[in-house]
């Protein structure tokens, strides 16, 4: 079974903004430290939300290309991974009251 490997790119200035990069495929997503930052959805990315150590992320692909779209949940795997909480459960939508309402 083959594994993707990912790297991690990391802003000195800002500690919730990191860029998950898959290493064999164009696969890039944002990652947002909901409790610390703003977060406005772009409608033509793929977002994902989950809960770690008591702080909510946002997972927000970039430049999503089709044969990517299945790598993403694994990327954020890896990052609960990383961030030692592997049973962050990925949710699909965000969890926050009133975040979800239709236009």
């Amino acid at each position: 079974m083959e594994y993707n490997v990912y790297l991690l790119a990391t802003d000195p200035s800002n500690s919730c903004r990191d860029v998950i990069h898959s290493r064999d495929t164009s696969l890039k997503i944002k990652v947002f430290c909901l409790d610390k930052e703003r977060f406005s959805p772009n409608a033509n990315e793929i977002q994902l939300f989950g809960y770690a150590n008591n702080k909510l992320y946002a997972f927000e692909t970039i430049d999503i290309k089709p044969e990517d779209a299945l790598d993403v949940v694994g990327a954020i795997q890896w990052y609960a991974e990383y961030i030692d909480f592997p049973e962050m459960e990925i949710l699909p939508e965000d969890p926050r009251p009133g975040q979800n309402i239709a236009m």
